[in-house]
């Protein structure tokens, strides 16, 4: 459902003086025609944001289409600052996002310096502009749905109930995500417009009037062995309860609500949304306290199931931080997903890449699924996630797909298809980015990060290094984020973005910084002692200095 005033990028005409420049103006405008509030520049996760201000905006949208290849826009906080002389190999785009000294990365410090319009959040993928809706989060919900199914349920999940809430641009993937599993999963959220829109797209299947209509189509689907995903508008921190307190245990139960923000994201219970948006304003310190009681109630609801024997995890919105914070000392009881799922993979720097067709042609995005078929046919996640997909995955914005590939795989599969680019294949040249969540690319002690083999949790040395190597091997854009709002001093991340457009020079682009960056992560796990990263950085070739002393 494309936002008429935000239309979806596309055709051969190009605005700019080059495919490159080209390619970063439409993925800005994608995310705007796929974001959750884009009058106000917000794409996702309530303050996660394009650009700071329509100023600062339309000021980006006006050097992409004049400046030069050998020049460089430089953004802070959403904002350009100038144009650098540099060379047709220096990346188009330099950003830094959100970025506060150490001792002052605080909400309230965040939250004071937003108001004085000196920052803004990019959220991850947000101000990077790279973000393709909810198809980018739901592979990864999907296969973290799928590493329970093989820990705990013999590999599948038919016939399993899966309870989580929040359906906005981050957990809309989950109620698909649960049902391409085979789950029959209950998603709670407080707006119905949110709701709405995710039945209006097919993800849900139907909302349900109340809880016990829900509970009783969970119950029905779940004895029938029918995959179905289920609505429910409400506040998980009244409905978790409520399901304890009817006996009823999930087998799988998670949440991904805008908690890591107490005051533009969370909604305490009790509340209307019309008075929380009001307490925004008025009484930001109220509304903070009141989302910390709801989330204590929150996750003491999810601890409760997870002692009655359901799979609980934490989906990475900082919910354990803040029930820790409001009391619930075994808050970290509940495992974050990374660490218990799917860190074997990043070990070996498979994660979310993916891939956006700025022709705007689907036709593009089927052309390149059959190239993955045929070019990883034994990679069993990624043939498996790109059929079901094609399957059950609308586009949103301009056509993409996305894919978990790991070191070389990125690369083969980036320069073949620029090679079909080069060859008129394709209507048009394709980006390639990937999720901040990656190898070597995020720092986050309690999400990417948390219970490091070597206790390097906290360091951020990585995001910053694969920053600066992905601008030595010539990326497109090169963006370092850090967190804003109420993720204000719990992370750093890096992203990048790169155009194939068929040329030689973009050939080159792609082989050194899709390499490089995954060649990074696998270090930083290698050097964090995992022995599945030393057996990739091995069989692979890379020039690791292990100085562990182990061999």
């Amino acid at each position: 459902m494309p936002n008429p005033r935000f239309p979806i990028p596309g055709g051969p005409a190009l605005r700019a003086k080059g495919w490159r420049q080209e390619a970063l103006l439409r993925l800005l405008e994608n995310v705007l025609s796929v974001g959750e509030d884009p009058d106000n520049l917000i794409v996702y996760a309530a303050l996660g944001k394009a650009a700071r201000n329509w100023a600062a905006h339309d000021r980006i949208v006006e050097a992409l289409k004049t400046m030069d290849e050998d020049q460089t826009l430089v953004i802070q906080s959403g904002k350009p600052i100038g144009l650098l002389k540099t060379h047709k190999d220096a990346p188009l785009v330099i950003m830094a996002n959100c970025n506060i000294v150490g001792q002052w990365a605080k909400a309230e410090v965040f939250y004071d310096l937003q108001e004085k319009g000196l920052i803004c959040w990019g959220g991850l993928t947000a101000g990077a502009w790279q973000y393709i809706g909810s198809q980018g989060v739901i592979q990864g919900t999907y296969e973290i749905f799928m590493r329970i199914a093989e820990k705990r349920f013999g590999g599948d999940l038919r016939g399993r109930f899966v309870l989580t809430a929040g359906l906005g641009g981050m957990g809309g993937s989950q109620p698909l995500a649960g049902r391409m599993a085979g789950a029959a999963i209950l998603c709670v959220d407080v707006d119905p417009e949110r709701a709405e829109k995710r039945r209006a797209i097919g993800y849900l299947d139907e909302i349900a009037p109340d809880l016990d209509s829900a509970l009783a189509v969970i119950d029905r689907a779940a004895k029938a062995g029918e995959a179905r995903s289920v609505g429910l508008v409400g506040n998980a921190a009244d409905v978790y309860p409520e399901i304890v307190r009817r006996g009823i245990v999930p087998d799988v139960v998670t949440d991904q609500t805008a908690a890591h923000d107490l005051v533009y994201g969370y909604v305490p219970k009790g509340f209307t949304l019309a008075e929380v948006r009001a307490l925004r304003v008025t009484d930001p310190a109220r509304l903070m306290a009141e989302s910390r009681a709801s989330i204590v109630d929150h996750v003491r609801a999810m601890l409760a199931f997870q002692a009655a024997g359901a799979e609980v995890f934490d989906n990475g919105n900082l919910i354990r931080t803040h029930a820790r914070d409001g009391g619930v000392a075994n808050a970290f009881d509940i495992p974050i997903f990374t660490e218990a799922y799917l860190r074997p993979l990043f070990c070996r720097a498979i994660g979310p890449f993916r891939w956006m067709a700025l022709s705007g042609d689907p036709e593009d995005i089927r052309i390149i699924d059959d190239l993955v078929l045929e070019r990883f046919p034994d990679n069993r996640i990624v043939s498996n996630w790109i059929r079901l997909a094609r399957e059950n995955v609308p586009f949103e914005g301009l056509p993409a797909r996305i894919a978990w590939l790991g070191h070389g795989a990125r690369t083969e599969l980036a320069v073949a298809v620029n090679d079909l680019v080069a060859k008129g294949a394709l209507a048009g040249p394709v980006a390639f980015s990937r999720d901040h969540l990656d190898a070597g690319a995020m720092a986050h002690p309690n999400i990417m990060t948390e219970n490091m083999l070597d206790g390097s949790d906290a360091i951020a040395d990585w995001p910053l290094l694969d920053a600066m190597a992905l601008c030595a091997s010539m990326a497109d854009l090169v963006v370092v984020h850090s967190g804003g709002g109420g993720y204000a001093g719990f992370m750093t991340s890096a992203g990048v973005t790169l155009v194939a457009d068929g040329t030689d020079a973009a050939d080159r682009r792609l082989r050194h910084a899709l390499t490089n960056d995954t060649s990074l992560g696998i270090m930083r796990y290698a050097d964090a002692g995992y022995d599945e990263a030393v057996d990739e950085a091995a069989a692979k070739g890379l020039d690791w200095f292990d100085l562990s002393g182990r061999a």
